[in-house]
C-alpha cells in the first residue's frame, strides 16, 4: 500500500508512476484527493471541539466557585460530546474509505525502471549461455514426457480438469531432484533460512502482499465456513511470517527460502498456454523471500536475482535477464527481474522466475517494521521476492534443452546426485 502522506505531498510524482504504469491518474487520486480534503477538514474540528470539551470542566469549576448553576454547561458538554461522536464516526468512515482506496492502487515504479507500455519495451540487461544447436527437430516436453512415460495429462484431467498433470516415475523423481537441489543451493551456499509454511492462508495474509482484494478472481478459496484460500505462492506465507511485527534492524536482512506447490485459477488467461506444463491451476516452486532496509534493499534485489540465476548456471541452460517496463510489472512491485530460460522448441526464451523489489509497499499492508539500530523511532521494512525457481518450468527446460535423438533425456551433472546416479531417462526406466 502507498504511503498516504507520499502521496499527499508528492501528487505529481504519484500521477506520473501511476500514468507509467498505464492507469488514469486522475481515476485513482481524484477520490484520494477528495477523501485526503475531507479527512483534513475534519480532523481540525474535532481536535477544536476535544480542546473546548476538555476546557469546560473549568468553566464547571469557576461556576460552582461563584455559586452559580452549572446545568447550562453540562447541557453544552452533552451537545459536544454528540457532535464530537458523529465527527469521529464521519472521519472513521472516511480513512476506512481511504484504506479501501489504496488497497487497489499499485505501487509506483522506481526511478531505474524503463517507461513502457508490455513486454516489448522491457530491457534484456544480461544473458548467459548459448542455445544448444540441435541435429534433429527437437519436439516439446508434452510430447517427450508422455513418450517416455514420464508424463500424463489424460488421468489428470479425468481426476481434476483441464491444467492438471501426473508426473510418473523418473518424471516424478526429477521434479523432486529439482526441489532438493534448489533448496540446498540457496540453504547451503546462499544463507537463505529453510521453512515449511501452511499452504492455506487467511485473507489478512492476501491482503498483505497484495493478491487481495485485487486479484481474488485468480485464488481458490475453501469452500464452507473458512476464510481460507490455498496459496498462489510461498511468498504469501513467507512474507506474513513477520506480520504485526517489529523487527531489529541489526537482524536485517532476512532471507526465506521454502518449497511449496502453489494454486491459481488463471483466471482471464484461457487459451495461453493450453498445452503442456507451462501454465497449470497447480505447480511446484522454491521461493525466496528478503526482509531488508531500504537502505539495502536494492542491492538485496540484485543478490536475489543472481541466487536464482545460479540454479540455471548449475544446471547449464541458457537464459536471458529482463528488466521489466513500467507498464509489464506485477501489482506490488517497485522494481522486476524476469529470469527466462530458452525452450527450444518453442524457440524462445520464457520466464522462469520473477525477482521484485516491493519496497515499503507489502510492510505497509502487513505492518512489518524494524527498528534501525535495534532502539529508536520504527520504520517499514522493505520485502523482496522471487522465484528460485519455479519447478515445473524447470523440468520442462531439461527435458527439452537435455532431449536426445532416441527420444530420451540426460540428466545435467548437478542433479545427478539428487537422482540417485542416474544420468539418463529412457523409455525403459
Amino acid at each position: 500500500m502507498l504511503d498516504p502522506a507520499y502521496v499527499r505531498a508528492h501528487l505529481d510524482e504519484a500521477r506520473a508512476g501511476l500514468r507509467n504504469r498505464g492507469l488514469d491518474p486522475d481515476a485513482v487520486l481524484g477520490p484520494f484527493t477528495t477523501l485526503d480534503a475531507k479527512r483534513r477538514e475534519l480532523i481540525p474540528r474535532v481536535e477544536h471541539l476535544k480542546r473546548e470539551q476538555n476546557a469546560s470542566s473549568e468553566e464547571v469549576a469557576r461556576a460552582k466557585k461563584q455559586g452559580l448553576d452549572p446545568s447550562a454547561i453540562f447541557a453544552a458538554n452533552k451537545a459536544r460530546g454528540q457532535q464530537i461522536k458523529q465527527l469521529e464516526a464521519e472521519l472513521g468512515e472516511v480513512d476506512q474509505q481511504l484504506a479501501d482506496l489504496l488497497m487497489t492502487v499499485p505501487n509506483l515504479p522506481h526511478a531505474s525502471v524503463p517507461v513502457g507500455k508490455t513486454a516489448e519495451d522491457n530491457s534484456e540487461v544480461r544473458r548467459h549461455g548459448e542455445p544448444r544447436a540441435f541435429d534433429f527437430e527437437p519436439k516439446p516436453h508434452w510430447e517427450i514426457g508422455p513418450a517416455l512415460g514420464i508424463l500424463d495429462f489424460e488421468r489428470a484431467t479425468r481426476m481434476s480438469g483441464a491444467r492438471f498433470s501426473v508426473l510418473m516415475g523418473p518424471g516424478a523423481r526429477l521434479a523432486r531432484a529439482l526441489i532438493n537441489f534448489m533448496l540446498e543451493l540457496h540453504t547451503r551456499e546462499h544463507g537463505y533460512t529453510e521453512v515449511e509454511p501452511p499452504f492455506l492462508v487467511n485473507a489478512d495474509a492476501l491482503r498483505g502482499t497484495g493478491n487481495l482484494p485485487k486479484f481474488e478472481q485468480d485464488l481458490f478459496k475453501i469452500a464452507g465456513d473458512w476464510d481460507l484460500f490455498l496459496i498462489p505462492t510461498a511468498e504469501v506465507p513467507l512474507t506474513n511470517l513477520h506480520r504485526g511485527e517489529i523487527l531489529d534492524g541489526r537482524q536485517l536482512p532476512l532471507r526465506y527460502t521454502a518449497y511449496t506447490p502453489c494454486f491459481r485459477s488463471e483466471a482471464g488467461s484461457y487459451g495461453a498456454d493450453v498445452r503442456g506444463l507451462i501454465r497449470q491451476h497447480q505447480f511446484d516452486k522454491v521461493e525466496l523471500v528478503k526482509f531488508t532496509t531500504p537502505e539495502q534493499s536494492f542491492d538485496e534485489l540484485e543478490s536475489l536475482t543472481a541466487n536464482a540465476e545460479e540454479v540455471l548456471k548449475r544446471l547449464e541452460l541458457p537464459y536471458r535477464t529482463m528488466l521489466l517496463c513500467t507498464g509489464d510489472m506485477g501489482f506490488a512491485s517497485a522494481k522486476t527481474y524476469d529470469i527466462e530460460v530458452w525452450l527450444p522448441s518453442q524457440r524462445t526464451f520464457r520466464e522462469i522466475s520473477s525477482c521484485s523489489n516491493t519496497m515499503a509497499f507489502q510492510a505497509r499492508r502487513a505492518s512489518i517494521k524494524f527498528r534501525p539500530h535495534g532502539t529508536g523511532k520504527v520504520e517499514y521494512a522493505h520485502t523482496l521476492n522471487g522465484s528460485g525457481l519455479a519447478v515445473g518450468r524447470t523440468w520442462i527446460a531439461i527435458v527439452e534443452n537435455y532431449q536426445e535423438r532416441d527420444g530420451s533425456v540426460t540428466i545435467p551433472a548437478a542433479l545427478r546426485p539428487y537422482m540417485g546416479g542416474v544420468e539418463r531417462i529412457t523409455p525403459a526406466s
